[in-house]
């Protein structure tokens, strides 16, 4: 149903407000007429709205959330149909007009050349605004539906980045790291040393922008600790020669550059797809795995304590209340408590009360395994402020990918190593036996 076009700051005896015409412009995309000449109309729709000042601008995202809703008589059909024949073609009938004209809308936007990178940048000034604004969230909601479509794997191309690629991408390379700080040209040219791999995932509607930069490190063992990653020599013969040596392949960041898609989904086994090319060219690599932060953790641990029904309340009060403990020897005295704890965020199935960790779940739904929880494996201050210095191990098996990405997506199950149930058979503030859950 489209919305009614009377607003309040019209103008009927002279030119209609930007805002005015960026609804009209709207209303006729979707119109017969709009069908027609989509690409032109879509475009004029894109223009007026770069035209609106703050305000107007807002009051446009309102229009498209609150408007373009299902049409109620029709919808009312419908499902009345499904209750008196239970048939395929009634409940199609029901998804159909339950379908908002809000999608096609945004559909249709998307005609338009750079239509894609518009609907993106709208997506992300809404996300800024959902505290405020949840009347928004059904606009958000709609652009995510539609960009899980758009972005599923099928369109995603995967490419190596190196010294020798686009000055442009390099640049976002620097600009998009959201995990460990590339700091200058210097610091990228280490990044993209002969042991290591720089790997970037396209879409043909973004020519030129980077979604996601997975970045590797080629190794002997299981890396546990970031900083000797960051800090190796960039001798190139060194780096020859730790290429050659490798047995390992450490993902160490995974940076997704585009925040009007986060939280949509890319399709599973991205990381596959990495592991495949790696194999390819190395095929001494033995072992796949993460370096990867905790980022949710400190913040959880935070939550527990100020709850008094938790059984370990005195086990955060306590770390939270030493504030030596960064120092090695005094924070041996609550390392055990804090693994233990991380391991129990780490593990517990995801419901509606308890959100799984962001990271965990990217990669538990990509078909890892829990690895290895490692203490200090990061002590830049973030990591530090996140997660106590906390670094995991995901472990990437071949074998295994699909039937633990099924597992996790199925029913939550978390396929972890024997390590880390060995840190939750005991709590160590209380002494007591815990559950282990099931899962390995």
């Amino acid at each position: 149903m489209i919305p009614n076009m009377q607003t309040s700051d019209a103008r009927p005896h002279g030119t209609p407000t930007p805002l005015d015409r960026a609804k009209q412009l709207a209303s006729t995309l979707l119109s017969e007429r709009g069908e027609a000449s989509g690409a032109l109309v879509a475009r004029e729709v894109h223009a007026a709205m770069r035209a609106l000042d703050a305000e107007s601008r807002r009051d446009f995202l309102h229009y498209l959330a609150t408007g373009f809703q299902p049409d109620k008589s029709a919808l009312r059909a419908a499902a009345e149909l499904y209750l008196t024949d239970a048939s395929a073609a009634a409940a199609a009938a029901i998804a159909q007009a339950a379908d908002p004209p809000r999608q096609e809308l945004l559909r249709r936007m998307n005609m338009a050349p750079g239509g894609t990178a518009a609907l993106i940048a709208m997506r992300s000034d809404i996300a800024s605004r959902l505290r405020t604004e949840p009347e928004l969230k059904l606009l958000d909601a709609d652009l995510r539906h539609l960009f899980g479509s758009w972005f599923n794997r099928g369109f995603l191309e995967l490419r190596r980045v190196d010294w020798q690629s686009p000055a442009a991408v390099l640049e976002k390379l620097i600009a998009y790291e959201a995990v460990h700080e590339i700091k200058g040209w210097d610091d990228l040219r280490r990044r993209l040393a002969p042991d290591r791999r720089c790997f970037a995932f396209f879409h043909p509607a973004l020519p030129g922008e980077p979604l996601i930069f997975v970045e590797v490190a080629l190794v002997e063992g299981l890396a546990t600790a970031v900083q000797p990653l960051l800090l190796l020599d960039a001798d190139e013969d060194a780096a020859h020669a730790r290429a050659a040596g490798a047995d390992t392949a450490i993902f160490y960041s995974i940076s997704n550059c585009q925040d009007g898609l986060r939280g949509v989904s890319f399709g599973n086994f991205l990381i596959k797809q990495v592991v495949e090319e790696l194999q390819s060219e190395f095929p001494r690599l033995t072992r796949f795995s993460t370096l990867s932060p905790v980022p949710g953790f400190r913040r959880w641990l935070a939550q527990q304590g100020a709850d008094p029904s938790h059984p370990d309340t005195t086990v955060p009060a306590t770390i939270e209340s030493n504030v030596e403990w960064r120092n090695q020897a005094q924070s041996e005295t609550v390392r055990a408590a804090l693994m233990q704890l991380c391991a129990t965020y780490l593990t517990r199935r995801p419901s509606s009360g308890s959100r799984i960790d962001p990271v965990a779940r990217f990669h538990l739904s990509n078909g890892a395994r829990l690895e290895r929880i490692n203490w200090l494996g990061n002590t830049a201050p973030r990591a530090i402020e996140e997660s106590f210095g906390i670094m995991v191990n995901y472990l990437y098996d071949h074998d295994t990918i699909e039937d633990n990405h099924e597992a996790f997506v199925r029913d939550g199950t978390i396929v972890r190593s024997w390590d880390v149930d060995r840190l939750l058979e005991t709590n160590p503030a209380t002494g007591a036996r815990t559950n282990t859950p099931t899962g390995r």
